[in-house]
């Protein structure tokens, strides 16, 4: 087979996955807090193996025995990053909707520990605890917040008042490593196999918990539809390299059975 169909594929291949986080960032365009997923890619060189058959001086041979040095290039996926920028802040007024300002994440418990999110749609469950829109408890200094019947509110720091009077603090951190996190679902944050989070306070002046707002998902919207029109150039020519490359794989076998 042709090594251009190889190069083709493998194209193909990258430029589908490229294709799909872009779907994906779109389809999150409403999600609070959301966090797009961005790609690079990379050349991955191969060498034939006459690439190593090097004579040790040049004047041993006056003529070339073996073909010049030749060296392919097919495209990976070289990583994909999820991009933790500022959203922007939308209002609400409702003094239970926090979002953060500056980096830092709340922590919430789910079925399996505690996990990270930007999402601060919260509420009072008919338990009394503060949890999010999925229903999972926020934690505070460690464990759930309880919120007694009364007027809620929290300021700045993530402090919890109820008439007026603190019963909790909301835990906001900060992750010195965010490159260690990975995607859960449910707009949770987890850390990836092996990786262990370095875990810090959040600054004061750096990082604040804007009451009554929300924070918009990162995504830019004309930005990914005009990167999923390239993209989807991009594997049509792919597809077109593929075709040309099979006919004259089929052209040279049908010259080749003539001449027999």
């Amino acid at each position: 087979m042709e090594m251009s169909m190889y190069s083709a594929l493998f194209g193909a291949l990258t430029t589908e996955t490229r294709l799909n986080i872009s779907a994906n960032n779109l389809a999150n365009v409403n999600t609070t807090g959301y966090k797009r997923d961005r790609v690079s890619f990379e050349d991955t060189f191969f060498r034939y193996a006459h690439d190593y058959g090097m004579d040790p001086r040049g004047d041993i041979r006056e003529k070339q025995l073996l073909p010049r040095s030749d060296l392919v290039a097919q495209p990976r996926l070289a990583m994909q990053q999820i991009d933790f920028s500022q959203g922007a802040l939308t209002a609400t007024g409702n003094p239970l909707d926090v979002a953060i300002q500056g980096p830092g994440f709340f922590k919430v418990a789910a079925p399996g520990g505690a996990y990270y999110t930007r999402n601060g749609a919260f509420h009072r469950s008919p338990e009394g605890m503060l949890v999010t829109d999925q229903d999972m408890p926020v934690l505070g200094n460690g464990g759930p917040i309880q919120l007694p019947d009364g007027r809620a509110s929290i300021d700045a720091t993530g402090a919890v008042y109820v008439d007026g009077a603190q019963v909790g603090q909301v835990d906001v951190v900060t992750v010195q490593n965010p490159e260690a996190l990975q995607k859960f679902g449910a707009n949770l944050y987890m850390p990836q196999t092996g990786s262990t989070i370095q875990e810090g306070v959040a600054e004061a002046g750096r990082t604040e918990v804007a009451q009554g707002f929300l924070e918009k998902p990162n995504v830019e919207v004309v930005e990914e539809m005009v990167s999923m029109i390239e993209t989807q150039r991009t594997f049509e020519a792919y597809q077109k390299v593929m075709t040309s490359s099979s006919e004259l794989d089929s052209k040279a076998i049908r010259v080749g059975t003539d001449k027999m």
